[in-house]
């Protein structure tokens, strides 16, 4: 598959500069592209990186001065660059194939219009599905859960009894909604369950990553709200409550009772307690540790968390502590000799 530069300018509605019949022959990124493939920059300062590449055209920012490279600028490179590697490798489309005989269907499950069952599903008792989803192979919905229009399941998740998906949600391969949470109480010596009466419910255009774990409630729901998405291998206790559009990133773990806000960013494997808030539009870096409330628009970093700027002066003051070290071995030194110069005149008073 080939395409001109001028033809990939028109596709993206850039501005082209250089030879517009130069002939494209793929996309790459900056760093794999060959001869005859165009890549891309996201920033003006990856000039230089670009001039040592083997590509023959690149996307770029509007801002960005070319330097004899055939380059396309555009408001939005990421966006412009989707777009063309989508021209040369379109997304796989394959028919729906409806309902296979093979999947296992509750003769109580409700199923909607244009739905895509596949080999070795399985859907338990009153399970109603929406129009226009799509559930792979080896899915297990269990009884009672409600799965709305246009949701793509994909292998071997599992949704436990009473799970609710709202409309668009994504949920990958080997993700888990609705277990037991880790909830126990100490009764004559042995730990008992307690109740496990709740369920999970996610609303609108969430997307849950590969093995990610969301627990049931105790009573009520644990709930994932509107647009958030969700990282592979995150877990998410009893009882949460997660906000709208929020973004948690692989391995973060929170703790039962924890409720976020509305546009929270938690970064790989931030570990939050149970029972604390994380205020709107609150940040919180790698592997921070959580242990209290956080105010809205608050960035914290470290464990315990703090905030930036105090984590900044820390780690300064961190990387001072050798020499700050030898400078205190040096004091010592220096008041014990001079303790016993005095000692001679102390003696003789």
């Amino acid at each position: 598959m080939q395409a001109t530069l001028a033809e990939l300018a028109a596709l993206v509605n850039g501005e082209l500069i250089g030879d517009g019949s130069l002939v494209v022959e793929g996309a790459a990124p900056l760093g794999e592209a060959k001869p005859g493939e165009i890549t891309l920059i996201d920033r003006v300062d990856k000039g230089s990186k670009l001039a040592a590449s083997q590509a023959s055209a690149a996307v770029a920012p509007r801002t960005f001065s070319p330097n004899g490279l055939p380059v396309i600028r555009v408001d939005d490179v990421h966006r412009a660059f989707t777009m063309i590697v989508s021209r040369f490798r379109p997304v796989r489309t394959e028919p729906r194939p409806g309902i296979s005989p093979l999947a296992v269907i509750s003769p109580t499950a409700r199923i909607g219009r244009d739905v895509a069952i596949y080999p070795y599903a399985t859907l338990g008792e009153r399970v109603e599905i929406g129009d226009g989803t799509t559930i792979h192979a080896g899915v297990h919905i269990l009884a009672d859960s409600k799965i709305g229009p246009q949701v793509t399941i994909f292998p071997n998740a599992v949704l436990y009894e009473n799970t609710v998906v709202g409309p668009r949600c994504v949920i990958h391969a080997g993700a888990v909604l609705g277990a037991y949470g880790f909830g126990y109480c100490c009764i004559g010596g042995r730990h008992q369950l307690s109740a496990q009466l709740g369920n999970v419910v996610l609303e609108a255009d969430v997307e849950v990553g590969a093995g990610t774990t969301i627990d049931r409630g105790t009573y009520g729901a644990t709930v994932i709200g509107e647009g958030t998405k969700i990282d592979n291998q995150v877990m998410i206790a009893h009882n949460c409550r997660i906000g709208r559009h929020n973004m948690l990133c692989a391995q973060v773990g929170i703790a039962g009772s924890t409720t976020t806000g509305d546009y929270v960013v938690m970064a790989g494997q931030v570990g939050v307690r149970d029972h604390v808030h994380v205020g709107h539009r609150a940040v919180l870096g790698a592997m921070a540790g959580v242990i209290n409330d956080v105010p809205d628009d608050a960035r914290l970093v470290g464990i315990p968390a703090t905030p930036e700027r105090e984590q900044m002066v820390k780690q300064a003051v961190l990387a001072k502590l050798p020499e700050m070290r030898q400078r205190l071995k040096q004091l010592e030194a220096t008041v014990e000799r001079l303790a016993r110069e005095l000692e001679p005149r102390n003696e003789g008073k």
